[in-house]
């Protein structure tokens, strides 16, 4: 434990506020069908991200979640959970010209904390899923875009198994071609770059 707090506070020196920290993707369950259907090359295989928050000598990160919603979570605690799951956090950037969007998604994320999960990842004003947080936080300014969200394995050509079982469990069809978003198409968006791995 004293191990895994040195590591985290050694590397967050150069953390800055608005910095997006995705967590690399599991091989299985929810994370690797998320993986499956949305991974666009081998080095960025996410399958969440929040947005950081610094105020005064405290980082908190702005996240949705499946347990516990939109909200608001020490920094050491976020990290704390993803290493626990065996999954890494890494850091990126939003590039110079991009970074005045900061203050205003920070502002934005802030007034939706408090709104349930999004367990159906079709997008509503009610309810958010981690990287639909994150693109609501910067659509005012345009940093991300939506795009016709794809639950087809590559490796098919249909329909993933687990995304087909999973609407049908909630009497829903398979949201193919709505719009939406997804951690590694975030991480590709060429605003952003790589900082580093904490």
């Amino acid at each position: 434990m004293t191990l895994l707090v040195h590591c985290v506070s050694s590397g967050t020196g150069s953390l800055k506020n608005g910095d997006l920290l995705f967590v690399t993707a599991k091989e299985t369950g929810l994370s690797g069908a998320i993986n499956n259907v949305t991974q666009k090359q081998k080095t960025a295989s996410f399958d969440h991200i929040g947005i950081l928050e610094k105020e005064g000598n405290k980082m908190f990160v702005l996240h949705a979640a499946p347990k516990g919603g939109s909200q608001k979570q020490d920094f050491k605690d976020f990290i704390e959970d993803q290493k626990t799951d065996g999954q890494n956090v890494v850091v990126y950037r939003l590039k110079p010209e991009y970074q005045k969007a900061i203050p205003k998604a920070l502002e934005k994320a802030n007034s939706m904390l408090g709104k349930p999960y999004n367990f159906n990842y079709i997008l509503d004003e009610n309810s958010y899923y981690c990287s639909d947080f994150i693109e609501r936080a910067f659509r005012d300014e345009s940093v991300f875009k939506l795009e016709p969200m794809t639950f087809i394995d590559p490796k098919t050509g249909k329909t993933n198994t687990f995304w087909e079982e999973f609407y049908k469990k909630k009497n829903v069809k398979v949201p193919e071609g709505e719009p939406g978003c997804n951690p590694n198409g975030l991480a590709g968006s060429d605003k952003l770059e790589r900082v580093k791995v904490l």
